[in-house]
Formats: C-alpha cells, sequence, structure tokens
C-alpha cells in the first residue's frame, strides 16, 4: 500500500526544492503553447534549513524559541519517516495516474489526535481503505493506488488566530502536533514539544501500516487463489470455478483479509464444527481477487464473452 501524509512524511523531513527544467507541452484545439516548468520531486531534497527563507502562513508562535530550537534539532537527528524509495515508488505511480493508467484514492482523518490513537482505529482506517480500492479496481478496471491521511496528519490550518467562547479569547487549536484543543489557557500555549510525541506516533503509525500491507492481506491473495491460477495457467487448463467453505458470519477462522485476523485472533470467534471457514469480509475480498485474476487472464488470452 502507498502511504502519504499531508504535512510532515518527506524523507529528509526539509522542503523540497526543484532540481530540474523540463518542457512542457499543451494544446487545445489548433493551438500548441510551450512553457518551461520545474518538476519537484518528493526525493530531491536540498538544504534542510532553506524553508526558513520562504514566507509561511499558519505557523505558530512558540513563547520559547531555545525550547522550540532544541526540539528541531532532535526531530533533526531522528531518521526519516518515508524512506526515499518509497517516496519514488508513489512518485512514479502517481505519474501513472496522471497519465489515466491508474486511480489515486486518498483519504484519512481530517487531523489525528493523541487521544484516538491505537491498533483498532488504524486497522480500520487501512481495511476500509483497502474494500474502496478493490471496488474501484473491479469496476474501473484500473489499478488503484491507495493513499492514506494517516502517520503525520496533525496539523489544522485556521482561518482565525484566536477562538473567543463566552467572552474568553484563547489561541486557537491547530492541532495534537502543537496545542490541545482543552478551552483553557495552559491547553492552547503551543508546545514544541509535542512534535516530538508526533514523530513517535506517526512512526508507530506507519509501522503497523506497514505490517498490516504485507502480513494478512497479502497472506489472503495468496491463500487459494495465485497457485490455483498460475497452476492452469502453466498447464494451458481453464480455471472454471472455485469451491469454498465460508459463512456470513463474522468469524475468526482464517487468517488474512483487510481485517487483518492474526493467530491470535483465531480463538475470539472460532465457531466452526469441522473445517475453518471465512467470514463475510474475507469472503468478498476474495471474490474480487478472483475476479481481477479472471480479467486480467480474459483481457490476455483476447477471450471474449
Amino acid at each position: 500500500m502507498a502511504l502519504a501524509a499531508h504535512n510532515s512524511l518527506l524523507p529528509n523531513k526539509s522542503s523540497l526544492i526543484p532540481q530540474t527544467q523540463n518542457p512542457l507541452y499543451t494544446s487545445s484545439s489548433s493551438l500548441a503553447v510551450r512553457s518551461t516548468v520545474k518538476r519537484v520531486s518528493a526525493v530531491h531534497a536540498a538544504d534542510s534549513s532553506s524553508w526558513k527563507s520562504k514566507k509561511a502562513l499558519q505557523l505558530p508562535e512558540y513563547p520559547n524559541a531555545e525550547e522550540l530550537e532544541s526540539v528541531l534539532k532532535t526531530l533533526d537527528d531522528f531518521p526519516p519517516i518515508v524512506f526515499a524509495g518509497e517516496a519514488r515508488s508513489l512518485e512514479e505511480r502517481l505519474g501513472e495516474a496522471a497519465m489515466g493508467k491508474a486511480f489515486l484514492l486518498q483519504g484519512g482523518d481530517c487531523a489525528e489526535s493523541f487521544k484516538e490513537f491505537n491498533a483498532n482505529n488504524i486497522r480500520d482506517t487501512f481495511r476500509i481503505l483497502l474494500q474502496m480500492g478493490a471496488v474501484l479496481m473491479f469496476g474501473g478496471q484500473v489499478p488503484v493506488i491507495k493513499v492514506g491521511r494517516m502517520a503525520g496528519q496533525f496539523a489544522k490550518p485556521r482561518s482565525d488566530g484566536f477562538e473567543e467562547k463566552n467572552g474568553v479569547k484563547l489561541p486557537s487549536y491547530r492541532g495534537d502536533n502543537i496545542n490541545g484543543d482543552t478551552f483553557d489557557e495552559k491547553s492552547r500555549v503551543p508546545d514544541p514539544e509535542r512534535m516530538i510525541r508526533a514523530y513517535c506516533q506517526s512512526a508507530a503509525t506507519l509501522n503497523l501500516l506497514r505490517a498490516f500491507a504485507t502480513g494478512g492481506y497479502a497472506a489472503m491473495q495468496r491463500a487459494e487463489v495465485r497457485a490455483f491460477f498460475d497452476v492452469h495457467e502453466q498447464e494451458g487448463s481453464h480455471p472454471g470455478g472455485v469451491h469454498l467453505e465460508m459463512t456470513g458470519q463474522n468469524v475468526t477462522e482464517c487468517i488474512g483479509g483487510s481485517q487483518t485476523v492474526t493467530f491470535d485472533d483465531l480463538s475470539s470467534r472460532y465457531h466452526t464444527h469441522c473445517d475453518p471457514r471465512l467470514n463475510a469480509s474475507q469472503s468478498l475480498e476474495l471474490a474480487f481477487i478472483i475476479a481481477e485474476r479472471l480479467r486480467k487472464r480474459r483481457l490476455a488470452s483476447g477471450i471474449r464473452l
């Protein structure tokens, strides 16, 4: 799963600086216009302090400049949350979407919070992105690039720097990585230490998402399906159908799927009297996987219905 965030997941935690120039051609009816634009790459980062020379809006006013500098120095020494290879891969896939060869699905919270940080919430958002991606891939017949507004989506721009309630005027809440949402003077003071907590939460979130993306769901794709179609393709035979043990109930008898059922989860709702069954969600996901393999096989062989 391709992952990105809106605020703080740059490979080197620095601003993006244009590096090269390429001609851009656009046309409309009989008019062709040639212009020169600068390409911005997510993996071409320059001096990490260059952002300070740029005009920036919505910046919080920290009361203690020395404390802020100390936190920024700590963050600068931390490893990147997203690595260059991941950024390059996403950049290439976004190029495919721009050319009409893929479709981008980006979704997630308006703003992440410290209070709602737990594995279940991360899993649920990941699951719905996978389910939406499966539906879009099946209906649109194109690859779907799934991008989560997660693991760094904290800061909130405000139209007004202050909020007033019952005659009390305080700085606006700008996101958990800046200040607190409780309407009192202490909570609304920008605290640079919150950036360190946001970094740690972002790293933990992304690690869990990577585990989900390469663990349970990948196992789901391997069960019954890849080997079945691969053998038929190698032998020149036709995969005429499948026979599955499944139920409409929300059981936990097979690992994998977008609900990321693990070995530890099996005992929670293992109700079968004989062999393990796919639950409702796993069955639907498997149907989409089979449909995609059938579609690719039909296109490759030129079979018309």
